[in-house]
């Protein structure tokens, strides 16, 4: 297992009330027992990027609970189509989530939207790559930052995003208003309902994860594709025949 990180490095954290997850609740024999494999996404480009410090105060939460985890750097990343799917970014970011088994999604609402750059990332990330399908059956937490009042524009987009992704997005979400005043000079997060939230949202991310990752094949198993995969084998016997 990923060594934990201290309940130190959570100094908002009540050491009473913060639970480990029991996976003998959620994993049946034969399942991946390795540490659960979490991409984070951010969507901001500023240098005091407040959904960057969310995305790394959610990769303190995954860590005490023992998760291996990698927050994607979006600095680089072309516009979708602006470049070919070999440029390094796309490769570094593609890589990723064929790596991950949940992933979370934090944006900034710019306009009553998510941004440009949170959406960029998610449109590099394609539905295929052969017949392997980098985000089926995969679990999502998705979040979100405001400069004003709460609001949920954008973690409404990237439920919908989520479900076109076909992965299991989670119940809970995370909508923190004026996240300017949320964290302190040292770029943590303050101790508020805001951040309760938070700590829900990724004991429910990785609670969903344990349960689901070994059976997420049969989770997603469709009647439409498997007729789809007997045409197409059909047809390449077939073709061999002629």
């Amino acid at each position: 297992m990923t060594e934990r990180i201290p309940l130190t490095d959570l100094p908002n954290i009540d050491p009473d009330f913060m639970q480990t997850v029991d996976t003998a609740q959620l994993v049946a024999p034969g399942d991946p027992s390795h540490p659960p494999r979490i991409l984070l996404l951010y969507g901001s480009l500023r240098k005091r990027s407040f959904s960057r410090l969310v995305a790394e105060e959610s990769q303190r939460l995954l860590q005490w609970h023992g998760c291996e985890t990698r927050i994607f750097d979006p600095r680089g990343l072309p516009l979708p189509d602006a470049e070919e799917p070999s440029h390094p970014k796309v490769q570094e970011l593609r890589e990723l989530a064929m790596w991950s088994e949940g992933m979370v999604w934090v944006s900034p609402e710019r306009h009553g939207a998510m941004t440009g750059i949170m959406k960029a990332q998610i449109d590099w990330i394609p539905l295929s790559v052969g017949a392997v399908r980098p985000t089926q059956g995969k679990t999502l937490a998705v979040m979100q930052v405001s400069g004003g009042s709460q609001s949920f524009n954008a973690v409404n987009q990237m439920r919908i995003l989520g479900r076109w992704m076909r992965m299991i997005t989670i119940p809970n979400q995370s909508s923190v208003a004026k996240a300017f005043t949320e964290f302190d000079d040292d770029d943590r997060m303050k101790p508020s309902p805001f951040y309760n939230r938070i700590v829900d949202v990724i004991d429910e991310l990785v609670k969903f994860t344990w349960m689901t990752r070994g059976r997420s094949n049969t989770l997603v198993d469709r009647y439409s594709e498997r007729m789809e995969s007997a045409k197409e084998l059909s047809k390449r016997v077939n073709q061999r025949a002629i």
